[in-house]
């Protein structure tokens, strides 16, 4: 039987290659920036390292997120964003 060939992504924050499964996607949509936590949603996505809060600080500083998305990213959704992703470390935490 054949391998099934396993998808890798870039981190915007720390630029590493994971599995895609490894990492969380940002995408933006109809000029909406979210968090995509089935990784299927529509628009384009950013990829950053889930367990890693230093790589999402190294995307906002040397913005990343505008580079990959296309869009420039009001303060309020990096903060929204930041809120998600420190809620969905702490449920996988646990």
């Amino acid at each position: 039987m054949k391998e099934r060939k396993i998808p890798m992504r870039r981190c915007i924050g720390c630029g590493t290659s994971k599995e895609k499964n490894s990492l969380i996607r940002i995408v933006c949509y109809e000029g909406n920036v979210s968090l995509d936590t089935t990784g299927r949603a529509k628009g384009r996505g950013a990829y950053l390292c889930r367990d890693n809060s230093s790589c999402w600080e190294k995307a906002f500083k040397k913005k990343a997120f505008e580079r990959s998305l296309g869009v420039t990213v009001p303060e309020e959704d990096k903060a929204e964003i930041l809120k998600q992703l420190s809620r969905l470390n702490e449920q996988n935490d646990q």
